[in-house]
């Protein structure tokens, strides 16, 4: 590529555990020091091979076949009109941008899908089926899509602001304030009892057998362990002893960053707050896999980190007929 990263620049993303969530996956340098130049990014888009994703209302071109999903990227010159992020760069020096625009017709996208099905979907469809490099792209180019939509205009004069930094920034021109990407910190905790049972709940929003571990947001000078307690004690009156860190994953639904806790009670008696929570109730490892089998019990998708957390204490993947 004209403009290349030339020597000593990073050529590889930092390695993620594989045993992570699902949308920390990634395959991309994200190239943060390209995003301010001018010159490399003019010519990474004049390259033929660089690659576009399209997105709309969180939503890409994927092609589903054979158990998995590939998402669908179009030429620059054949990308839309519309709000351009860069993305990052691959071991190849291929460069990858993402356009938030309406969706292209499948007759300008890449091949033919022979023998698949080709449509769009979103993180909660295709996540879990796609490879580490399109799980990282679409969780990247949904994020920075979701909030260019809302940070059209300078929360402190009104006034209309312009992107910079390659999507990753907008400038206001009349006061010359920068903003950054939203991100909504919130906490995920799997709470254990002494006898190592798990807590979990239902909440009054879902259907019934419909459960998964306690969440929610960090409020503003709380720290993110204390927002564990919180939650804890407001939805269920359980107080945690002990709470430690287990990992996080990006929710770009629209803007939220998940922080994973393992918590401990110190007590077991249940009493739900009946406004977020309808019900609630410990589960030994025998006690899951029976709901699990007899039906009785639906699981969170195996894209989410709160299907994560209770895989990590159940041992490994929960039974077949969870998915």
């Amino acid at each position: 590529m004209t403009g290349s990263t030339g020597s000593g620049a990073t050529r590889a993303a930092p390695p993620v555990p594989a045993s992570g969530p699902a949308l920390t996956r990634s395959a991309l340098e994200r190239s943060t020091a390209r995003r301010s130049d001018a010159e490399w990014l003019a010519a990474a888009w004049a390259d033929e091979r660089t690659r576009v994703l399209v997105v709309e209302d969180g939503q890409a071109l994927a092609r589903f076949g054979d158990g998995k999903a590939e998402l669908v990227f179009v030429a620059a010159r054949l990308a839309p009109d519309g709000q351009r992020f860069l993305l990052g760069v691959d071991a190849d020096d291929v460069a990858y941008f993402g356009v938030g625009a309406a969706l292209p017709e499948p007759g300008v996208v890449e091949g033919d899908g022979s023998g698949d099905e080709l449509r769009r979907a979103g993180l909660r469809e295709a996540g879990y089926l796609l490879a580490d490099r399109d799980a990282g792209l679409l969780t990247h180019a949904v994020a920075l899509a979701n909030w260019h939509a809302v940070a059209t205009f300078c929360p402190r004069c009104g006034s209309p602001t312009e992107p910079i930094m390659a999507g990753h920034a907008r400038r206001c021109p009349a006061d010359s304030s920068e903003h950054f990407p939203r991100i909504d910190p919130a906490v995920i905790m799997l709470v254990t009892d002494p006898a190592d049972r798990c807590l979990l709940a239902r909440n009054v929003q879902w259907p019934p057998r419909r459960v998964s571990v306690l969440a929610g947001f960090v409020e503003p000078g709380e720290s993110a362990e204390h927002a564990v307690a919180r939650e804890v004690h407001e939805e269920t009156g359980i107080v945690v002893s002990r709470v430690t860190y287990a990992g996080s994953q990006p929710w770009p639904m629209p803007h939220s960053l998940m922080l994973g806790f393992r918590a401990e009670a110190a007590d077991t008696a249940i009493t739900v707050d009946a406004e977020e929570i309808a019900e609630a109730r410990w589960y030994s490892r025998q006690d899951l896999r029976h709901a699990i089998e007899g039906g009785d019990l639906l699981m969170p998708p195996s894209l989410s980190i709160s299907r994560w957390l209770i895989e990590t204490w159940y041992g490994g993947p929960l039974p077949a007929s969870a998915r």
